[in-house]
């Protein structure tokens, strides 16, 4: 058997040769397939545990986000009441002074300026920090990738994130100083003239809300029309103070003026204008709602004009709606979450903007720059 065998192998020699060759190279192509599978199983599960911890860090990152506005917001409306004191002119009142009238007018134009610039940076505040914290995120977590592998320097050390992240002062600060002067105007404007005794209704005083924020948010014909004119609150328009020097900048300062540049370069973008100005929509029509409690027709109004538009059937003297705009800060400034605060908070375009930043500095293309 072994012999006829050994006869047919002899004389189909060269079809064997060919078969074993395409036996074999069909077997090494089958451990080839089999290996690039595995590699493709891994790589694939390998990037699908790197975006499930990148979302995990992106959903931390806004949690920080959110306590970080909460926490600020006592400074912020602790600031503003030390500039705009309307308490001591409260305070003046109850004493039955000589200018008496005088002091109502002043009551007047900072009760308002007050809590338009308390919507003005409570918005800034949440889109600002939505931006510096998902920039300096992106970069922790490209950081922490980094460190895995191989222990590269850091892009973001904690003394360049705090050098950084001061820069809020500048809303809290000058930035705010400026703000109270450009809205004071635009209210002196609005409602410099108009009697205390003048009754408004509550449709003419949102009429009288957007004629403060035409004035206030006005475009100078030189500027880009995509660029936010309320930008120059958030940073200053010149360099960094840091960029100044001549010599003598560390490493750290460095990084820190890179990420200031970034951020202005976002802060300019017609998103970053486009979110902010969704947020103070969002802003001052809460406003108006916190104020709409108190232009509620009475019983005696339903029954005197039966079915009626609450907007403008019920008007209030000034000097009645006075107190009422200038308590609004305490709702709009509070670090508890109050309505105004989780509106801006919980909006579906602060949350695309803050992803669409996280991931343009989250990127490993960032490592490159």
């Amino acid at each position: 058997m072994l012999r006829s065998l050994w006869s047919f192998l002899k004389r189909h020699k060269k079809k064997c040769l060919v078969l074993g060759t395409f036996l074999g190279g069909v077997y090494l192509l089958g451990k080839y397939g089999q290996k690039k599978i595995r590699e493709i199983q891994e790589r694939e599960a390998a990037e699908y545990i790197a975006q499930a911890r990148r979302q995990y860090h992106f959903e931390s990152n806004q949690r920080t986000c959110n306590m970080t506005v909460l926490s600020m917001l006592p400074t912020l409306r602790d600031a503003l009441m030390h500039q705009l004191n309307s308490e001591s002119l409260t305070s003046l009142l109850k004493n039955r002074p000589a200018n008496k009238l005088e002091i109502w007018e002043d009551l007047k134009i900072i009760s308002f300026t007050r809590s338009i610039v308390a919507v003005y940076s409570t918005c800034m505040l949440v889109v600002l920090l939505r931006v510096q914290l998902n920039i300096i995120g992106g970069y922790i977590y490209l950081d922490n990738a980094a460190l895995c592998k191989n222990g590269t320097t850091p892009l973001a050390p904690p003394e360049v994130q705090q050098q950084y992240l001061s820069s809020i002062q500048h809303l809290l600060g000058d930035g705010l100083t400026e703000l109270i002067t450009i809205v004071k105007a635009a209210v002196h404007k609005v409602f410099g003239s108009i009697s205390l005794k003048h009754t408004l209704s509550l449709l003419e005083l949102e009429q009288k809300l957007k004629d403060i924020r035409k004035a206030v948010e006005h475009k100078d014909s030189d500027q880009i029309e995509s660029y936010s004119p309320l930008c120059h609150y958030l940073m200053p328009d010149e360099e960094n103070p840091l960029a100044t020097q001549a010599c003598g900048l560390t490493e750290r300062d460095i990084a820190t003026i890179k990420l200031l540049n970034e951020t202005r370069d976002m802060l300019e973008s017609p998103d970053f204008s486009t979110v902010l100005g969704t947020c103070l929509n969002r802003g001052f029509s809460r406003l108006l709602d916190n104020m709409a409690e108190f232009f509620r027709p009475t019983e005696q109004d339903l029954s005197q004009n039966g079915s009626v538009n609450s907007l403008s059937s019920v008007s209030l003297p000034l000097a009645k709606i006075i107190p009422i705009i200038n308590g609004q800060i305490h709702s709009v400034c509070s670090e508890t979450p109050s309505h105004f605060v989780q509106d801006l908070l919980m909006m579906e375009q602060v949350k695309d903007f803050a992803a669409n930043v996280y991931e343009a500095f989250s990127t490993p293309q960032q490592l490159e720059k």
